[in-house]
C-alpha cells in the first residue's frame, strides 16, 4: 500500500513516520510510506493509495478532495492526539481503517 504523508517538512513527521514503519513491521504490513511537503506530492496524488494530511496542513484537505473526486485514493487528516504523542500504531490504525473504507 502506497501511503503520502504531506507535511509541511519538520522533522516531527520523518519521526513520525519511522514509528508507523515500525508498527507496520511489526504487524506484517506492507507499507511504502513517504512524508513529503504539498509542492512535492501534487504530482503524486493519483499515485497513492491513502493521503494523510498533517494536522498542520488540514487546510489541504478540501482542495486535495476535489482533486482526488473520481479516484480510489483515500484522504484524511492524522489524529492530532496521534501525531502530537508520536503515536505511529495508532496513525497506522488511521491508515488501515481509511485503505478499507
Amino acid at each position: 500500500m502506497k501511503v503520502l504523508f504531506i507535511c509541511c517538512a519538520g522533522m516531527s513527521t520523518s519521526l513520525l513516520v519511522e514509528k508507523v514503519i515500525k508498527v507496520a513491521k511489526e504487524r506484517n504490513v506492507e507499507l511504502d510510506l513517504a512524508a513529503m511537503g504539498e509542492a512535492e506530492a501534487r504530482s503524486q496524488l493519483k499515485d497513492a493509495d491513502v493521503i494523510l494530511l498533517g494536522p498542520q496542513v488540514r487546510y489541504l484537505e478540501r482542495s486535495m478532495g476535489k482533486e482526488l473526486a473520481g479516484t480510489d485514493v483515500k484522504l484524511g487528516v492524522v489524529d492530532m492526539l496521534a501525531y502530537g504523542r508520536m503515536d505511529g500504531a495508532k496513525v497506522l490504525d488511521q491508515i488501515l481503517q481509511l485503505a478499507q473504507g
